[in-house]
Formats: C-alpha cells, structure tokens, sequence
C-alpha cells in the first residue's frame, strides 16, 4: 500500500489545546507515534512503557499516553506513543479506526467508514 500525508491537528488530553501536524498515514503502525518533545508540550504524559517492533525488525522501548487526534470534523482520543525528538508523526490504525477513517491510497486521502457492531 502506498503512503500520503495529511494535516491532523493535535489535542491535550482536556481537548482545550491544539497543535497542526503534517502526518505520514501509516496503517501498518498499530498507534500514532509524535516526537515526545509535542507531546510533551501539549501537557501529555506518559501512562504506560511498550515494546515496539520496527520497520527494520528492531525492537524499541517506548511510552504511550492519550491525546485528541482531530481531523476536519471527526475527533477521538487516542493512544499515542512517545516517538524520539525528530522522528516523523505517523498516523496509525488504532487512531483511523477511532475516527472512522480509512486510508484510499490511489486518491492519496482519508476516507470516512461505518463501523461494525455484533448483534446478538
């Protein structure tokens, strides 16, 4: 699958401030993954550390915290993971499904999605 990028805008866990970021729409990333030093700027902490397996096959250690991901009318809380300062904002499953969003890679954009529910 090819990757794009989108504007998403960022929120502290309040959802009182924001932040725009250009993303990498990565569905192979289980979760976002921001540079720590926004996060760390919005007021967002750690909660818990994860193991992580990289691109390459390389294992990482990494903290995850909640933030608000919002784009153009959808928003959602989500999981984020403490990225090294630098590294690229990449936009992960966990937080497309939240917004119900998919990836359409030969229009290179997001598009919305029903989501799923069983009934019994």
């Amino acid at each position: 699958m090819g990757t794009f990028r989108v504007a998403i805008e960022l929120g502290d866990p309040t959802g009182t401030r924001w932040v725009e970021v250009e993303t990498l729409v990565d569905t192979g990333a289980t979760y976002t993954s921001v540079p720590a030093n926004i996060l760390a700027d919005l007021g967002v902490v750690p909660h818990v550390r994860a193991r992580f397996v990289l691109a390459d096959g390389h294992e990482v250690e990494r903290d995850i915290g909640h933030a608000w991901v919002r784009i153009g009318e959808a928003s959602a809380i989500t999981l984020v993971v403490f990225a090294e300062p630098g590294a690229p904002v990449l936009l992960g499953a966990y937080a497309l499904e939240g917004l119900r969003l998919a990836a359409d890679p030969v229009g290179r954009r997001l598009v919305p999605v029903s989501g799923y529910l069983l009934t019994a």
